[in-house]
């Protein structure tokens, strides 16, 4: 009877996300009262605010770490040994909320006199296998234990003094107990019975020694705890979005995930903590070790650049040789499968200036952008191979799907991305213009950058379910876009984005392309030069159909009207005739889906939109093919199209 209650009661536990317990959020500081909406639910779960300008050096812009349990006007900052600072009363971290947490008007969170006045806040939320915050008070005993919530063997602990000046203090699973770092510092680990008392932290408590850092008595301390692969999370409850490990050479770290946000150092060595993120600029900017965009903890300086670290599917990429190199990993989210379009996916037409604000709700991973009266490239930018973000422009990677061209660098074609919206580039500048934004979320959509073998290869992915629809591109040399669907048992069929050339139909027996069906996990990639070319750097774009959300699908012409059922009303609409010759038309709400004449672009064109055609008609299940003028309606064609709501 009591393992039936306890299993009853496992069950029947609300499944929790990574997007529910950490966020990466980009702001700008107004010096007046903002709120700051990240989705966390700090007022009713607990949890640490970690704050820093990213764009100014001194006092006023050190990192800053405000949690629930010492509440929200006491202060410490990473990269200082100061004991904690109180906030008067409505200034800083003013109040924690159930979706994020509100500031005040003091420079040290909310400041616009900074260079920029950009912010970053890392937000993690108190959760069992993922992160707790707890308080003591010292008692100068040696071996003395402290209780914590984590549900799990912590990976790092975090601990700071807070009535007096003294050093962070840090364990990490790799180095053990008997040693210790400084966060504050860039110090080697040293060895220390005195800190952690040489006894591993278990899943119910931890140990401290006597030392002023960690339990001097009638002091007061929080420490931070974070755990390490201990599953809990996703649909099924048994995923890990946070892991605490250590490389010593150059590798490929296995995470099992997708990486957002890394804290790592070199910690047999003098070296500065470091923290990336894909907000600010975690990408695989060229399948190289580019320079990512960082912080660093235990100083007050600027953001910065730092190579050799790149985020993968199923980790990250190290290029910093030999040494003890430690880190905190946290999963790229959302794990959540989306239920409408507009949480994943938006549309929007503009003739704004350059530097306007447009919303999406979203982080955007995928941006297409074209111009509707002028004749130009349609641009394809995505996160994972690197955007500009607030403050900060860099010259973003571009591919156009106009040509077969590889990668170009343009920073005027560079809009600037955040959390929820996007800023207008000087290349867009009051033109008329369109925009289609994509957010990846498993069993829609997700990116994958890589590096070809020139080998059969298995390549992983995030989609979560097997793809319907796979466009890659080789973002190092000119070779036409690849397009592969309609994956059957024995074949598949295959295209090119920047082409109106006909598909083709290869078994996957030939070893071109494919050598095996995409699964939920893995694409399995031929040695062909498009997709697979030995040294070659690529992207490959993801699609599946979600109900309610996406579908990929086909139809044949009559000539007349064919209409398509999707189960939703369509905003975005991309066909393309499959057995001859055609363009890649695209459809959207935000130029309208009237019932009459239908703006419509081409993907593979540089021409401006046509508007004289009534080529397809929305309702609220599908969509109609009305002609052929377009050559979207011929009859006996056959056509491949993407729908999204």
């Amino acid at each position: 009877m009591l393992a039936r209650k306890a299993l009853a009661g496992t069950a029947g536990k609300p499944k929790v996300y990574v997007e529910d317990v950490f966020s990466t959020y980009l702001y700008t500081g107004t010096d007046a009262n903002q709120s700051i909406n990240n989705g966390i639910d700090l007022a009713g779960k607990g949890g640490l605010v970690w704050n820093k300008v990213r764009g100014a050096t001194g006092n006023t812009s050190y990192h800053y770490l405000v949690d629930t349990v010492r509440g929200r006007s006491s202060g410490i900052a990473s990269n200082a040994t100061d004991a904690e600072y109180i906030s008067s009363s409505g200034k800083d971290l003013s109040a924690f909320t159930s979706t994020g947490y509100d500031l005040g008007p003091k420079e040290d969170f909310n400041a616009s006199n900074f260079l920029n006045a950009q912010i970053v806040s890392w937000t993690f939320r108190k959760a069992e296998k993922f992160f707790d915050v707890v308080t003591y008070t010292g008692n100068g005993t040696s071996g003395r234990t402290v209780a914590h919530n984590l549900g799990s063997t912590p990976g790092c602990i975090i601990i700071k003094c807070t009535s007096n000046a003294e050093d962070w203090v840090v364990y990490h699973r790799s180095l053990g107990a008997t040693e210790y770092l400084q966060l504050q510092s860039t110090g080697a680990s040293a060895a220390s019975s005195n800190t952690f008392n040489d006894t591993e932290p278990t899943s119910t408590n931890f140990t401290v020694n006597t030392a002023g850092a960690v339990n001097l008595n009638g002091r007061t301390y929080v420490a931070y705890l974070f755990a390490h692969n201990a599953g809990g999370f996703g649909d099924a409850g048994s995923d890990n979005v946070i892991s605490c490990g250590s490389w010593t050479a150059d590798t490929d770290v296995n995470l099992g995930y997708e990486p957002q946000w890394i804290l790592y150092r070199n910690a047999g060595e003098i070296d500065n903590w470091k923290i990336l993120d894909n907000m600010r600029g975690f990408s695989n900017t060229s399948g190289t070790f580019t320079a990512q965009k960082v912080l660093n903890p235990n100083t007050s300086g600027a953001e910065g650049s730092a190579s050799g670290v790149f985020p993968n599917a199923t980790g990250f990429t190290t290029g910093l040789g030999s040494g003890t190199f430690i880190y905190i990993a946290i999963r790229r989210g959302p794990m959540k499968t989306p239920t409408s379009g507009t949480s994943v996916f938006s549309p929007i037409a503009t003739s704004s200036s350059a530097g306007t604000t447009l919303t999406t709700s979203f982080p955007v991973d995928l941006q297409i952008g074209a111009f509707r009266s002028a004749a130009e490239n349609k641009y394809f930018m995505d996160r994972l191979r690197g955007v500009s973000t607030p403050g900060v422009t860099v010259s973003t990677p571009v591919l156009y799907s106009t040509t077969s061209g590889a990668e170009v660098t343009n920073s005027q074609a560079t809009n600037s991305f955040d959390n929820t919206s996007f800023k207008m580039s000087l290349l867009f500048d009051g033109l008329s213009s369109i925009f289609y934004n994509f957010r990846r979320a498993p069993g829609f959509f997700d990116v994958v950058c890589y590096t070809g073998t020139g080998t059969d290869r298995e390549l992983n992915h995030n989609l979560a379910v097997v793809p319907e629809l796979i466009i890659a591109k080789s973002r190092s040399t000119a070779w036409d876009w690849r397009v592969i669907s309609n994956f059957g048992t024995t074949n598949y069929d295959y295209g090119f984005l920047n082409l109106t050339n006909s598909f083709g139909n290869l078994s996957y027996a030939s070893d071109v392309i494919l050598y095996a069906k995409p699964d939920a996990s893995k694409i399995y990639l031929g040695p062909n030069a498009y997709s697979n070319y030995s040294g070659d750097t690529y992207v490959a774009y993801l699609f599946v159909s979600l109900s309610g959300v996406s579908k990929v699908g086909s139809y044949t012409g009559n000539g007349s009207s064919v209409t398509v059922t999707t189960d939703f009303q369509p905003r975005f609409i991309l066909v393309k005739r499959t057995n001859s010759t055609g363009n890649w038309i695209v459809g959207d709400s935000a130029r309208g889906l009237p019932t009459g004449n239908d703006p419509a672009l081409f993907l593979n064109s540089t021409a401006a939109e046509t508007t004289g055609q009534d080529w397809v008609d929305v309702s609220s299940t599908g969509f109609t093919v009305n002609e052929t003028a377009l050559n979207a309606n011929v009859n006996t064609g056959t056509y491949l199209y993407l729908a999204i709501s």
